[in-house]
């Protein structure tokens, strides 16, 4: 290898170490473009024995015109394509393996990874005070291993970690099939974005600099993983912190969620509160509704008593559950929905009740992907049980 080679495998090298997830992937990819910075694009580009510019025209080929290959860079010189390509490098651009497109406009795209695994996102396009947004909710894990019960991601099994590319090649398929920007975006698709927050928070960058969407239309979802809220208040992000809690109780959630046996609902709290003491920035909460099991008043009453309890009766999302196959959950009715909120509203804590959207497109988390994946993955992949998941902490 001579010394330009040398010099651009060790950019990609720097590249690859930054954008690590937790867990190794056993199938190792090429080198993805996608990730990095313009910075980093005018490292590598003077590692091949090119100006410092070239590093720039192929961001702008990853990010604004999207482009899939590296063949394609035709604001490259025929050599410097083949150097990239001699040294295996690859946009990270996922083939759309399936589409479902809703009535409302909604679409949900199975992408299929370097692997052949499939992961899935969604993009919601709406107008909010006479604004046009379109919010992309992208996975950051295959499967999940935290089985939530009333979830079809965890019916599904769990495979591995996602990259930094392969959660920003989402938010780059939804432009690319709206062709328009994004606007927001939340982590609330496929996985536990906490087990995998060293990809999530590069991933979270990238979005934010080199996508250009800003950190404040960012949120980053977690039904709640030892240490790792905390790890995320150290990283000092702007971006909204949305805990899935779906239980007002301890003794409820452990039915709902089971790692919360190992990660109580006191301990998950006092988290939450150090989150807002460190970033000054209110944790928002996000609660799943299902028919008589969390929807009642007085599930209601608790929770706001447990909001205030801890000081953080900020914003409460409440989800009515979109039902999938082989579940025994089914969706409340919209008067116990209105009674809910209603209860909240009495209490004085904010809240609102999503607009369910893609019903006819598969949109509930997991439900597209198990209808292409029958089988559920084995947990041998990587070994990781429910339990486990509870147990682990986040690296950074």
């Amino acid at each position: 290898m001579d010394g330009g080679a040398r010099a651009a495998a060790a950019a990609m090298a720097r590249h690859a170490r930054m954008a690590r997830p937790m867990r190794r992937v056993k199938a190792a990819a090429a080198p993805s473009l996608v990730g990095m910075s313009q910075e980093e694009l005018g490292d590598l580009a003077e590692a091949i024995g090119e100006r410092r510019y070239r590093g720039k025209q192929i961001f702008d080929a990853l990010y604004t015109r999207k482009l899939k290959r590296v063949e394609e860079f035709v604001q490259l010189s025929k050599s410097a394509r083949d150097k990239l390509k001699g040294l295996g490098v690859e946009t990270g651009r996922a083939e759309v393996f399936h589409a479902a497109r809703s009535t409302d406009g909604t679409v949900k795209l199975l992408l299929k990874l370097h692997d052949g695994r499939v992961v899935e996102t969604v993009g919601i396009p709406s107008n909010y005070s006479s604004k046009s947004r379109l919010t992309v909710c992208v996975s950051s894990q295959v499967g999940c291993p935290m089985k939530c019960t009333f979830c079809a991601t965890g019916k599904g099994g769990f495979a591995r970690n996602l990259s930094a590319s392969e959660i920003v090649d989402q938010v780059l398929a939804i432009e690319e099939e709206f062709g328009k920007r994004v606007t927001n975006v939340v982590f609330m698709g496929m996985g536990e974005p906490l087990l995998n927050l060293s990809a999530v928070i590069k991933a979270q960058q990238c979005l934010n600099q080199n996508v250009g969407i800003g950190q404040r239309n960012i949120t980053i979802s977690s039904v709640g993983v030892p240490n790792a809220i905390q790890k995320l208040a150290s990283e000092k992000l702007q971006s909204t912190l949305a805990v899935s809690l779906h239980a007002p109780n301890q003794a409820l959630r452990e039915k709902l969620i089971p790692s919360a046996k190992t990660y109580p609902l006191y301990a998950l709290m006092e988290d939450c509160t150090a989150y807002f003491e460190i970033t000054g920035r209110r944790v928002t909460f996000e609660y799943t509704l299902l028919s008589g099991v969390n929807d009642l008043p007085e599930h209601a009453e608790e929770l706001a008593k447990l909001l205030y309890k801890h000081n953080l009766a900020s914003h409460v999302n409440l989800i009515p559950y979109n039902p999938v196959d082989e579940s025994d959950y089914q969706r409340p009715s919209r008067q116990s929905i209105s009674l809910f909120e209603e209860t909240l509203k009495k209490r004085k804590v904010p809240v609102s009740v999503r607009v369910t959207r893609g019903m006819d497109a598969s949109a509930a988390c997991g439900q597209l992907r198990n209808q292409f994946q029958k089988e559920p993955l084995p947990e041998s992949v990587e070994g990781t049980s429910s339990e486990d998941a509870g147990r682990q902490t986040a690296t950074v």
